[in-house]
């Protein structure tokens, strides 16, 4: 019996209205353009601003867009995993309700949570349950309402992230094809570095909690992109040898998009030409979870069948890994 893998056979994508450009920001905070520009590669982030949605609402639109690709109808869904760091509310699972309302009356869900690498994370999870051979349609959705934990007087991280939401489908695949291998790792010693401190069991939400703003995401920039820059590009490498590729093997790096110096080093020590590298920052900023499966959407179109995707992403935790996977279809 041929082997099953897990490919991606449909991808979709939603993004807010609302573009927070470098101009508006230099508005806010002391900062400008060319600064922004030069140290992240961002020109603008789309931001939900309307009021009572959150990252449900980001999630839902991903998967309707995606099911819009396909003949697959929601009842036909047997999971629906929400990647994500800032879900609706503490104890409901985001996923769940995501499943109720795109129809997927039929899924198990739930919510998969390690920063900016949970839609990594969330591959090699839904990778698992297709090749078990007991599942066979998985929806894996990476959504974050990052402007939910940001403080927008603080320039530091004000200037980086941007909300959004991309969704896939994993189908069994006899070909060969689909996610092929991983190496995934974390390092909770750099928890400190990069989190938002109150709100959890911890430290609990208190009048001086929200006065010390406290529920902000607060980072140790330099520390973060040191071992952003490191891991990513050693964990790349790492899956090239176990795997035999080389640089000429490989069609497509999909890197998180936390900064354009980061991906751009990754992509060296891989010795990947530019053409090779999946890029959108400059449009969306880093929306955490959403930036792995928004680059799937964006180059859909220039994705052939066969092609090698190397994926890569760092986050809190710290959490990083990469992914190797063959695309399975041409749009």
């Amino acid at each position: 019996m041929t082997k099953i893998t897990a490919a991606i056979t449909a991808v979709g994508k939603y993004l807010p209205e609302y573009i927070l450009t470098n101009s508006e920001l230099e508005t806010m905070v002391e900062t400008n353009d060319e600064w922004i520009v030069s140290r992240t590669g961002i020109k603008e982030r789309r931001i939900l601003k309307e009021k009572g949605k959150g990252t449900s609402f980001l999630a839902i639109k991903a998967a309707e867009d995606m099911l819009k690709k396909t003949s697959v109808k929601p009842q036909e869904i047997e999971l629906v995993i929400v990647a994500t760091a800032t879900p609706d509310m503490q104890a409901a699972s985001t996923a769940s309700y995501v499943a109720a309302k795109i129809g997927a009356e039929n899924a198990f869900a739930f919510d998969l949570e390690s920063a900016c690498s949970s839609f990594l994370y969330g591959m090699s999870v839904a990778a698992r349950y297709i090749e078990s051979g007991k599942y066979s349609k998985v929806l894996l959705i990476g959504a974050d309402m990052n402007s939910s934990m940001i403080d927008y007087t603080d320039r530091t991280t004000c200037i980086i992230f941007g909300d959004g939401a991309g969704a896939a489908l994993f189908e069994p695949n006899h070909e060969g094809l689909g996610v092929l291998d991983e190496y995934l790792r974390t390092d909770g010693n750099g928890r400190e570095f990069l989190n938002v401190p109150a709100g959890g069991s911890c430290l609990t939400t208190s009048q001086e909690t929200v006065k010390d703003k406290l529920h902000f995401v607060r980072q140790d920039g330099q520390t973060v992109f040191k071992n952003a820059v490191f891991n990513m590009a050693d964990v790349c490498e790492k899956i090239l040898e176990k795997n035999n590729l080389t640089n000429e093997n490989v069609q497509w790096l999909a890197a998180h998009q936390a900064n354009k110096r980061i991906v751009e080093a990754t992509a060296s020590r891989m010795k990947l030409d530019s053409s090779k590298v999946m890029l959108n920052i400059q449009y969306y900023g880093n929306t955490t979870s959403a930036t792995l499966p928004l680059l799937l959407a964006d180059y859909e179109d220039q994705l052939k069948k066969g092609d090698v995707i190397i994926f890569a992403a760092f986050g809190g935790g710290f959490s990083w890994g990469s992914i190797y996977l063959k695309w399975a279809y041409n749009k």
